[in-house]
Parts: C-alpha cells; sequence; structure tokens
C-alpha cells in the first residue's frame, strides 16, 4: 500500500482529496510541516489558497527544507496552485516560488471572466506519466485565476484552450503538476491520481 502525505497550508478544504487518494487505495497523512522523518512515497500539494500565504506556511512552519525534503527522489504532485508554487514567482504574491521549474505565474486575461470555473478539455503534447492512459479531448474541471508561464516549453505535456493557451499538465523529473483539480474530474482526474500512485511505488 502506498503511503503519501498531503500538506495542508491551513487553508482547509483538502477532503476531497484525500478521500480521492484513499479510494485508490492510498494511505494518506495530512501535515503542516516537514520536520518529521520523511516515511512517505509522495508528496501532494494541494490547490487550495493563496500564493503568500501557502509558501510561508511551507518555509515557516518547518527547519527542513522543502527542496532538501523530497530531493530528487519522491514523486510530488502539485494541484493548482500546489503546481504554481513549483515556480519562481508569481503575480499574486511577493514571495519567491519552490523554484523547482522555471518561470512564472501570470494573472488570466482580463477578457475572461476571473477566477475561469468549469470544465475544460485538454490537448495533449506530449506524452507524460500523469497522462498515461488519458485521451486527447479529455474533459477536466478547473477553478483559477492564474496561469503558469515556463521558460521552456519542454515541461508542458497538456493544455487547454481559452482563446489563449494554459499549460494544463507540467512534468520536470519527479515533479508533477496539473492546473485543474484531478480530484474533482471524475474518471479522468482518477486515472491520475492511479498514475500518480504508480509512480509512488516505483
Amino acid at each position: 500500500m502506498v503511503k503519501v502525505a498531503i500538506f495542508d497550508y491551513g487553508a482547509g478544504n483538502i477532503f476531497s482529496l484525500k478521500n480521492s487518494l484513499e479510494k485508490e487505495g492510498a494511505t494518506v497523512d495530512v501535515i503542516t510541516t516537514f520536520d518529521k522523518p520523511n516515511n512517505y512515497s509522495g508528496l501532494l500539494l494541494p490547490g487550495v489558497g493563496n500564493f503568500d500565504p501557502a509558501i510561508k506556511s511551507i518555509h515557516e512552519h518547518s527547519t527542513i527544507k522543502f527542496k532538501d525534503y523530497v530531493k530528487d527522489e519522491i514523486p510530488v504532485l502539485g494541484i493548482c496552485l500546489g503546481m504554481e508554487m513549483f515556480f519562481e514567482r508569481s503575480e499574486e504574491g511577493n514571495e519567491k516560488g519552490l523554484s523547482v521549474i522555471d518561470g512564472e505565474v501570470i494573472e488570466l486575461p482580463s477578457s475572461m471572466k476571473i477566477p475561469h470555473m468549469g470544465w475544460n478539455n485538454l490537448e495533449i503534447k506530449k506524452p507524460g506519466k500523469i497522462l498515461e492512459g488519458v485521451d486527447d479531448d479529455s474533459w477536466v474541471y478547473f477553478v483559477h485565476s492564474f496561469r503558469v508561464k515556463p521558460n521552456s516549453e519542454e515541461v508542458i505535456t497538456a493544455e487547454s484552450d481559452y482563446g489563449i493557451k494554459v499549460p494544463a499538465v507540467v512534468e520536470k523529473n519527479n515533479f508533477f503538476g496539473t492546473q485543474f483539480h484531478p480530484e474533482k474530474s471524475g474518471k479522468v482526474g482518477s486515472i491520475m491520481i492511479q498514475n500518480f500512485l504508480k509512480e509512488c511505488k516505483n
């Protein structure tokens, strides 16, 4: 059985994510610090909260740094805000991001209704571990006001088209990110959660 941890920024509302992981057979702990022994096969950064408070909760509640905790070994799934935190900076706040992927987070165009909420289809650009078994043009559920802008498009495995191309899935080494919420995306989201848990077993 795979044992994973969800990092709680204090914003709450992570029940559906925990439930979806347990439904796929994972044992799940909710943690608020990286100072306890890391006996997990994977880590999830959930999609609830705002950039600066979330980054501060990662840095201020732990003497062990995030990068030292996960190293290049533990698969990490960042969902929505969790994915945005992978980058160097965000227009949502002033704090420095986790900087595991080069690039920034920018606001969605003012021409759009913000936050953008609803189902959108995925345009798969290239194979990815999280996307294994997911069909091109599959629909997933988004709730966000910002989008990531990687320095290299190599990390983008899927996009969604809102009139502008929005990176929907990114992968780099042991870091996997979805701009949408797989735990709210039905069968397609379940496949991605299963794929992440498979990575945690490797």
